[in-house]
């Protein structure tokens, strides 16, 4: 493209396509015209999260339901690694920080899942998934995280899918470091990361993990890390060893 991207990202939850035009609703109309004092001709750049980036004009720029049209296509959409992220909410502020980074970072799926000393098993999936939204349209991003709806740990693990590596971060911490762990997993592999909570694994848990054949206990460091931070961690590691940073 000779044009630069527009600065301004939205995702849009219609497909894309050259010609398609775009019914914003009214907290996005509200956005383009009264935030960012957008005029008719103005270009945005849109997502959907299967098909892209695009350039869009505001060809209505109601306040309250404005109208883009979409021009042109800016970037093709691009794949993520297959990791899942696993973890156990905990309190409200630090659930959204999660689902967060873990878009920012390359994230496919997002699982939340309930253990017995969980904080928190009220989740409210559209703010979580908003979060991310926002996290996508300001890291440039095109893709957006599936989100799971919570489920019982012990459930997850009876159904898991054998081809899928399951790296479990153990609070023991007698598990051996997450990259000395993955040098022996294939860059590629289908994975997920398991993050425990504040409060540990139940025993019962604990045994369930370390006797599931598709779990890779691993040692996140000498240091004790809070549940997001130990999120965070572990998806730059995993990234870094499976997925698509540079090693």
């Amino acid at each position: 493209m000779n044009e630069t991207a527009p600065k301004i990202r939205l995702h849009v939850e219609t497909p894309l396509a050259e010609g398609v035009e775009i019914a914003l609703d009214r907290g996005q109309s509200n956005y383009l015209v009264n935030v960012m004092r957008l005029e008719a001709g103005a270009m945005v750049a849109l997502f959907d999260g299967a098909n892209g980036e695009w350039r869009a004009e505001l060809t209505d720029a109601h306040r309250k339901a404005g109208t883009l049209t979409v021009r042109d296509r800016l970037r093709a959409q691009e794949a993520l690694p297959d990791l899942h992220l696993l973890f156990a909410p905990i309190k409200k502020a630090r659930t959204d920080f999660i689902v967060e980074k873990a878009c920012e970072m390359g994230c496919a799926r997002v699982r939340p899942v309930i253990t017995r000393y969980t904080q928190s098993e009220r989740l409210k999936l559209d703010r979580l998934r908003a979060h991310m939204i926002e996290a996508a349209e300001q890291c440039g991003g095109v893709n957006v995280p599936e989100l799971d709806a919570a489920r019982p740990l012990l459930d997850v693990l009876g159904d898991w899918d054998a081809g899928r590596v399951l790296v479990f971060c153990d609070e023991a911490r007698t598990a051996p470091p997450m990259m000395e762990a993955l040098a022996g997993v294939a860059r590629g592999t289908p994975a997920a990361l398991l993050i425990g909570p504040e409060g540990g694994f139940a025993p019962e848990e604990a045994t369930r993990l370390r006797n599931h054949p598709a779990a890779l206990p691993v040692s996140l460091g000498p240091r004790i890390l809070r549940a997001d931070t130990a999120a965070v961690a572990a998806l730059a590691l995993a990234q870094v060893a499976l997925g698509d940073w540079a090693g």
